[in-house]
């Protein structure tokens, strides 16, 4: 008898059936510059006709160990959002505005129920990015993955003027520094997370500091805050000079990517930190300096604006629904060309 593709783990009908599941979620997050619809061998999308000297921005990303969580649970449509915020948030630290989205979704075995609910999330995320799902890859890969388990990567590009881009040659000692809340742990230092609160509750105990099971604390899905730099950029235009994306790394770590040479960000971490980090440094216990470098402590954004226009960019940034705080401002170093870097106040000097 002949040997067939389906015996040899992978189930072409299964992916046919997934595509057909995909449309209508891709569909739904259509804009007015996509060509065509998902099923081709690529995706086309045109430039917005209303930007001057174009340039396109590119980002990519995964979930990480977030995903043992979407797999212990069973729980598979929240962790798309994630893929598309770490993709999309950083690409609008330019300027960009988000265009259009891939995927890459790999298994051992298709469950496409499980599958549908994991996309069915990227398209959530695409909607609230304003960008397009334009297309994607399901890869069956018998013997690569554990049964039950995938991966998820991500392909995120937006568009900018060149005239308009954020970054370093925008910043300049005496700016001002805005702080935007994030939604907890966002996609970043899970695999630290994970080692100490597992070793003390199980995913579905009630944690009253919490106020939801840990698990669902710990899948509480990226922030996405392109709709809020969007209004930013509307409300304050050229005094919007950086926006920086606290991923991997930490504040300490990624504001300085940001900035001029020559700048030093003097920064207030007194803030109310979200009741899940609090846990983390309790239970592990987790010293302060790794804490910083590891998770965003309740900040996953940073904003620097021109002097004088604090009040208005949390305005705007509150406008949006978001929670935003004054931070901290830039200071000049003795030597302009020295790196950037961050300074925590109430730290020894």
């Amino acid at each position: 008898m002949a040997v067939t593709y389906r015996q040899a783990g992978v189930d072409i009908d299964a992916a046919d059936a997934l595509i057909e599941r995909i449309k209508p979620l891709a569909a739904s997050t259509r804009i007015a510059e996509v060509v065509g619809g998902v099923g081709g061998f690529a995706g086309l999308c045109a430039l917005p006709s209303d930007v001057d000297e174009p340039l396109l921005v590119s980002g990519t990303d995964g979930v990480g160990t977030k995903l043992k969580l979407a797999f212990a649970l069973s729980k598979h449509d929240t962790v798309g959002i994630d893929l598309v915020a770490m993709c999309v948030n950083d690409v609008i630290t330019t300027g960009a505005r988000p265009l259009f989205f891939l995927d890459y979704f790999a298994c051992g075995k298709l469950d496409v129920d499980v599958a549908e609910s994991v996309i069915a999330g990227i398209a959530e995320g695409c909607r609230q990015s304003g960008c397009a799902l334009l297309g994607g890859e399901t890869a069956e890969l018998p013997g690569m993955y554990p049964d039950g388990e995938y991966d998820l990567a991500g392909f995120s590009v937006g568009v900018v003027s060149r005239s308009a881009v954020l970054g370093p040659a925008r910043t300049r000692p005496g700016d001002a520094l805005i702080a935007v809340a994030s939604s907890g742990l966002h996609s970043n230092g899970y695999s630290l997370a994970r080692r100490v609160l597992q070793a003390h509750h199980d995913l579905n105990a009630e944690l009253p500091e919490l106020g939801a099971t840990l698990g669902a604390a710990l899948l509480t899905p990226t922030r996405i805050y392109a709709r809020a730099v969007r209004e930013l950029l509307g409300a304050l235009g050229g005094d919007v000079h950086a926006l920086c994306h606290v991923t991997g790394g930490g504040l300490v770590g990624n504001l300085p990517r940001v900035l001029a040479a020559g700048c030093r960000a003097r920064v207030r971490l007194d803030h109310e930190r979200p009741a899940l980090f609090e846990l983390i440094a309790r239970l592990g216990p987790v010293d302060e300096q790794e804490l910083r470098r590891t998770f965003n402590l309740g900040i996953g954004l940073v904003a620097v604006v021109a002097p004088g226009r604090l009040a208005d960019a949390i305005a705007a940034l509150e406008a949006a629904g978001e929670r935003a705080w004054s931070l901290g401002s830039l200071e000049p170093m003795p030597d302009a060309s020295t790196p950037a870097e961050v300074h925590v106040l109430g730290d020894p000097e």
